[in-house]
Order: C-alpha cells, then sequence, then structure tokens
C-alpha cells in the first residue's frame, strides 16, 4: 500500500510543539521543589513506604496524558492533511446513452436499449441525493434530453422517453456531454461532420477554422484531474457518422474529464434490417476501451442485461469512492480532547482532584 505523508496548511505553527519540552521540564521541577519541602517532615520516609513504586508512577500518568492533548492540540492548529479514501464530491455525472437502430438488437435481452434503460434507471436510483445526473441522447445526433438535476423522477422519465434514431455518432455523444459539463465551451459538430455546402471549402479555411479552435481552446490539464464529473458513455461502440470519437476523447481528456465505457451488445452481433435492408450490428469494443484509455477511464463489457446491471453497480463504486487530500485537524482534535478528558478522569478518580 502506498503510503502518503501529513502535510500541514499552517506548518510554521508547529513550532509550538517546542512548549511541550519546556513544560515537562517545569513539572520535573515542580516535583523537585515539592521533594524538597517535604523533607521537613520526620514521617518522610513513611510516606515514600505508604506509597510505592506503583503509586509513585502512577502519579505522573494524568500529567503525561494532558501533555500529549497539548501535542495533539497544537498538531490540530497547524492543519494537518492528508490523502484519504472518501466519498468523492462529483457534483455531476452525464449518462450518454446510444439510442442508434443498432440498439433494437436482441443479442441482449429483450434487447440492447430496454436493457441499457433498466440498467440506467438502477444506477440512478443507487446514486447519493447530492449526485446530479445528467443524460445525453446520441444518434446520428446528440442532444440533451435532460440537463443535470437532483430529481431521479425527472431522469428516469427522460430514459423512458427514448426512441430510436438512425445513425450512431459516438463522438457527438461525447461532446455534447462536454458541453453540458462546461457550457462555455465553444465547438461546432459540422466541422466535423460538414453538410454538403459545406464540405466545398478550401484547405484555407479549414486552417483558419483549426486555427481559430486551437486559439480558443483552454489551456489542458492532466487527463482524469477533474473530479467534479464523469462521463458515462453507453453504446455498441459502432459510429457510422459525426466527428472522430477518439478526437472527441482527446477533448474531455484535455478538460481532465474521464469517460468510462460500457460496451453493450456480442462480438458476433445480430442482423436487424427493415423494408428490404439488413446489416449485422456487432460490438466495437476496441474503440470504446481507446476512448477510456484516453481519458484515463475504464472499460467495462456488458453481454446481458444482468452483466450490464453489475457495471452500473461498479460503476457507482468507482465514481463515489476516491484517494483525495483532505484537511484532518477534526480526527487531531477529537484525538487530543480524549486524551483531555482521560487524564482528568484519572486525576479525579485516583485522587479527588483534577490533576
Amino acid at each position: 500500500m502506498k503510503n502518503f505523508p501529513i502535510t500541514f496548511l499552517w506548518p510554521d505553527l508547529l513550532w509550538l510543539l517546542l512548549l511541550i519540552p519546556l513544560l515537562i521540564a517545569g513539572y520535573w521541577w515542580l516535583l523537585r521543589r515539592k521533594k524538597k519541602l517535604a523533607v521537613r517532615y520526620a514521617s518522610l520516609a513513611m510516606v515514600k513506604d505508604a506509597l510505592g513504586v506503583r503509586q509513585t508512577f502512577r502519579r505522573h500518568v494524568p500529567p503525561a496524558l494532558f501533555l500529549i492533548a497539548l501535542a495533539l492540540m497544537i498538531v490540530a492548529v497547524a492543519r494537518p492533511q492528508a490523502v484519504m479514501l472518501l466519498p468523492s464530491q462529483h457534483e455531476t455525472i452525464i449518462l450518454a446513452m446510444d439510442v442508434s437502430g443498432s440498439m433494437r438488437a436482441a443479442d441482449v435481452e429483450p434487447n440492447r436499449l430496454a436493457a441499457s434503460q433498466a440498467a440506467a434507471r438502477a444506477f440512478i436510483n443507487d446514486q447519493p441525493a447530492h449526485t446530479k445526473v445528467g443524460i445525453v441522447s446520441f444518434a446520428g445526433t446528440a442532444a440533451v434530453v435532460q440537463p443535470p438535476t437532483r430529481s431521479k423522477e425527472d431522469l428516469i422519465a427522460a430514459i423512458d422517453r427514448f426512441q430510436l434514431q438512425r445513425g450512431t455518432a459516438v463522438g457527438s455523444g461525447i461532446l455534447v456531454s462536454l458541453k453540458t459539463l462546461f457550457p462555455e465551451m465553444e465547438f461546432d459538430l459540422r466541422s466535423w461532420n460538414p453538410r454538403p455546402e459545406q464540405a466545398k471549402s478550401g484547405p484555407l479555411d479549414k486552417a483558419r477554422s483549426k486555427d481559430k479552435a486551437a486559439k480558443d481552446a483552454p489551456k489542458p490539464v492532466a487527463p482524469g484531474s477533474y473530479q467534479n464529473a464523469a462521463i458515462i458513455l453507453l453504446t455498441d461502440g459502432q459510429t457510422t457518422t459525426g466527428p472522430d470519437p477518439i478526437e472527441s476523447a482527446r477533448m474531455a481528456a484535455e478538460r481532465g474529464v474521464r469517460v468510462f465505457t460500457v460496451g453493450i451488445g456480442t462480438e458476433k452481433g445480430e442482423m436487424i434490417g427493415a423494408e428490404g435492408w439488413s446489416m449485422r450490428v456487432r460490438l466495437d469494443e476496441a474503440s470504446l476501451k481507446q476512448i477510456a484509455n484516453v481519458t484515463q477511464g475504464e472499460y467495462f463489457y456488458a453481454g446481458n442485461a444482468t452483466d450490464l446491471r453489475k457495471v452500473y453497480e461498479s460503476l457507482s463504486s468507482k465514481i463515489v469512492f476516491e484517494q483525495r487530500q483532505t484537511e484532518i485537524t477534526a480526527l487531531f482534535a477529537a484525538a487530543a480532547a480524549l486524551f483531555a478528558v482521560l487524564a482528568a478522569m484519572l486525576s479525579m478518580l485516583w485522587y479527588g482532584r483534577i490533576m
């Protein structure tokens, strides 16, 4: 297990710990002074015999406990902090869910879409009250079907309204999820998937567009470093239109947002078709794994409805707990209070006074 050292927000106050040796020296001086005064009494030898070694040692216990309490108080004043496994303070989780035609394949019972909806409902119900959840659906295009909210009823109602559409733009799902997290973020989905009239733009126009995007882009941060939000992307991974999902994932990584990908379907896939056409839809795990790796997220495979529910449960635990540096002043203050109370109780019990 990796050891994380304790650091202090106000380390200069630790100099106050030098008071402890001074107090010990003062305590020792008082004991010697009392000993000299006691020499005047002829019965000193009888008192020593009555006390014994055990009694002599016991009288030092309450002051020692009080000095420990004082040392802990000084450490608490210096505001210690350490890296600990604590509940995450994720403010927002975006569920980006595939509603393309391939999601009606029945290789996951009753079909991919119904299984993903059931698992998403269970995931939402398991979230703590302080967590906001937003829902983005994507097919040929992507849209926010429910802005981030703590209302589980609204979230489940949005999931129940899903309608299958044509096309699969996984990259658009990621980008719209990012836009939901960062409303000030600017990007144009058409620049990755131009309309016929825009496709005629020359190399100079494209270069200018790239330069403008680079100029407006925020300074990149370390992948996975943004701790206030995460994206969960559920899809079969077969992109047919829209922006490159790997490039979209890189944009998420530059913002520090982790994308957890959930692959639903089977490697063999299933034939689907209508009105004289048919096609086999297979799970594209490679792209989903790459998206997760780029953003420091994680990929999960869900081959059936039961597996999918387990994936969401494990995602919930991964998102809710994380190692974070946090102030632990309260722990030291509590320990100081405990030692101080113990010192007072022993002094009252043994000597009928508080030290």
